[in-house]
């Protein structure tokens, strides 16, 4: 009985334990990969917000990007509550403005992109917030090996000594 009892407490506590750390793991949150565009929204709802000169993204007291026009960078974020401070120069020799941003990142979504000029318009989450869709590479078709070898080796009947010499009987005036 001893020994049932044991056994019984310390799956108990195994199954607690893993409680435990699914709730840790709830209450830190997920990561996410942030990409910011410092790109020009054209004909959102008739109107166009042009990229910035300069954008200097950072993020935990630490310079993750410095974005020309048509420029991306990235940070990789734990949690739901995303804080970055941007330093915006909008056009050439011009002021740099401080912006403090706190957004509250979506839990299902890994990376994410933001779209700086609409961000700071104020303009809705649709025109600022898109999710990262990694492009597609189509990888190239599998070798087999011999075929289409053009010297002849590995395939059948054809050595490279089948077929006419150039002359009429094949061994010319011998």
């Amino acid at each position: 009985m001893k020994v049932k009892t044991r056994r019984v407490l310390f799956a108990f506590l195994l199954v607690l334990v893993l409680v435990a750390v699914a709730a840790a793991m709830m209450v830190i949150g997920r990561g996410h990969t942030v990409y910011f565009d410092n790109k020009t929204l054209e004909d959102y709802q008739g109107q166009t917000y042009k990229a910035f000169e300069k954008v200097v993204v950072t993020v935990k007291d630490e310079q993750v990007a410095k974005l020309a026009k048509r420029d991306r960078g990235m940070s990789i974020w734990i949690g739901q509550n995303f804080k970055m401070i941007l330093e915006v120069t909008r056009e050439k020799g011009g002021e740099p403005e401080i912006h403090e941003i706190d957004l509250k990142l979506p839990y299902s979504v890994d990376g994410i992109v933001i779209n700086l000029p609409a961000l700071l318009a104020e303009l809705p989450e649709e025109a600022w917030f898109s999710e990262f869709v990694p492009a597609v590479t189509e990888e190239p078709a599998e070798e087999v090996p011999g075929e289409g070898d053009d010297f002849g080796l590995g395939l059948e009947g054809e050595l490279g000594l089948e077929g006419e010499l150039g002359l009429e009987d094949g061994l010319g005036d011998v």
